[in-house]
C-alpha cells in the first residue's frame, strides 16, 4: 500500500520596507536697511534667526559684500548654515530672493541631497555658499525693494531610512492592515451593546460605557467613579451642541475626526468647540488636532478670539501662532479694527501683555 503524500505546506516567504522620511519648513529672512549693511566687509556676515527642521537647527547667512574680496562691491551672497553641533544631516533645500509684487527669484536650489556636517571642521563646517548676486541686477528687477531685501529658505531634512518588516506570511496569505477603528466605529453607529445613553439638546447617543471611560479620564470618574452617574440610564450633557458631541464620540470610537472638507468658517467654528469639548473631557491628543487645524485657518476677522479661546484653555502652540500672525505688519491694523480684537480686551488683557513682550523681543533680535 503506497504512503499517503505528506500534505504540502504554502511556501514561507519574508519580507521588510525601507521608507524614507522627511521634515519639512520655510523660514523667511527679511533684511531692512539693505543699503546700510554695505561696507561691512567681504567674508562677513549677518545671521537670520535659527530655526528648526527635522531635530536640527538652522540659519540663513547674508553677506552684503559678497564671500571673497574678489566678487565684487555690486554683489552680495547668501548660504544656509547647519548651525546643530557634531550633526550630520542630508537635506534639500532651495534659497529665493522674494518680489515685492511679483515672481521670486531663485538665488540657488539643490534638488538632490546634499550632505551638510559639522563633525568635521575640516569639511565646510555645516555651510553650502552660492556664487554672487548682483545688487544692481536685483534692483533692476524690484527684487530689492524700499532698501529691502526678503529672502525665503526651504528646507527638507531627509530622515535616517526605516526598514520594517512587513507582516507576510506565504505567498498567498498577507495580513491586512487594521480595521479596528472602522470596527469601533460601526459599533457606535449600530449601537449594539450600548448601556448608557447621553442627551446633548434633546437629542439621545446610545454609547458603551467602557469604551467613553477608556478614552477619557473625565468620563471615566463620571461613569465609574464614587460619585459618579454610572448607575443612570440618561445622562444629560449642558453647554455642548449635538453635533459638537456627535463629532467628539466619532474620535472616542475611531481616533479620527469626521470627513470634512475645506476648512471655511463653520468648519473653524466646530473645530473650536470641539477644542473646548476635548479639554473640558481631558482628551489631549484630541486637543492638539484641533489646535494644529486652528494655526493653519488663521484669518483677520477670526484670530482675536480664536487667541482668547487659546489663552482660556491653555493651548501653547495656538496662543503662539495667533499672537505671530497678529504681530505681523501685513495684518496688525485690520485685526485691530475687529469685533473679536475688542473681545480679547475684554475677556483676556493679560493677552496683551504677551503680545508686547513677543513683539519687544522679534524687535530686538532686528536690531
Amino acid at each position: 500500500m503506497a504512503a499517503a503524500a505528506a500534505p504540502q505546506r504554502p511556501r514561507m516567504r519574508t519580507a521588510s520596507r525601507c521608507t524614507a522620511e522627511t521634515a519639512h519648513a520655510t523660514h523667511t529672512f527679511e533684511v531692512d536697511g539693505f543699503s546700510l549693511h554695505k561696507g561691512l566687509g567681504a567674508g562677513r556676515f549677518i545671521r537670520s534667526a535659527a530655526f528648526t527642521v527635522g531635530g536640527f537647527d538652522w540659519c540663513v547667512r547674508f553677506y552684503p559684500d559678497g564671500l571673497h574680496r574678489g566678487d565684487g562691491r555690486d554683489s552680495f551672497c547668501i548660504c544656509l548654515e547647519l548651525l546643530s553641533e557634531e550633526a550630520e544631516v542630508r537635506a534639500l533645500y532651495c534659497l529665493r530672493l522674494m518680489h515685492h509684487a511679483g515672481a521670486p527669484w531663485p538665488a540657488s536650489w539643490r534638488n538632490a541631497p546634499t550632505l551638510f556636517t559639522t563633525m568635521d571642521v575640516g569639511k565646510n563646517r555645516g555651510l553650502h555658499l552660492y556664487k554672487f548676486i548682483s545688487t544692481s541686477d536685483m534692483e533692476a528687477s524690484g527684487h530689492i525693494h524700499d532698501d529691502r531685501v526678503v529672502i525665503e529658505c526651504d528646507v527638507t531634512v531627509i530622515k535616517e531610512p526605516q526598514v520594517a518588516e512587513m507582516a507576510v506570511i506565504s505567498e498567498d496569505l498577507v495580513v491586512p492592515p487594521s480595521d479596528l477603528s472602522v470596527n469601533f466605529g460601526k459599533l457606535l453607529e449600530s449601537e449594539e451593546g450600548a448601556d448608557v445613553k447621553f442627551v446633548v439638546q434633546g437629542e439621545i447617543f446610545p454609547v458603551h460605557k467602557i469604551i467613553v471611560a477608556t478614552r477619557s479620564p473625565v468620563f471615566k470618574a463620571q461613569l465609574y467613579g464614587p460619585v459618579g452617574e454610572g448607575n443612570r440610564e440618561c445622562i444629560t450633557i449642558e453647554d455642548m451642541q449635538a453635533p459638537v458631541f456627535k463629532a467628539l464620540l466619532h474620535f472616542i470610537y475611531t481616533d479620527s475626526l469626521p470627513a470634512m472638507e475645506d476648512i471655511d468658517s463653520d468648519e473653524k467654528e466646530m473645530m473650536k468647540h470641539l477644542l473646548v469639548a476635548a479639554d473640558r473631557y481631558a482628551m489631549e491628543r484630541l486637543k492638539l488636532i484641533c489646535g494644529g487645524i486652528l494655526c493653519g485657518s488663521l484669518d483677520v476677522e477670526t484670530v482675536a478670539t480664536t487667541l482668547c479661546l487659546a489663552d482660556q484653555h491653555n493651548c501653547r502652540r495656538l496662543k503662539d501662532a495667533c499672537i505671530d500672525y497678529i504681530n505681523s505688519s501685513d495684518t496688525i491694523n485690520e485685526v485691530v479694527a475687529s469685533q473679536g480684537y475688542l473681545h480679547l480686551k475684554r475677556a483676556c488683557p493679560s493677552v496683551f501683555v504677551n503680545m508686547w513682550e513677543k513683539e519687544k523681543a522679534a524687535k530686538s533680535q532686528k536690531i
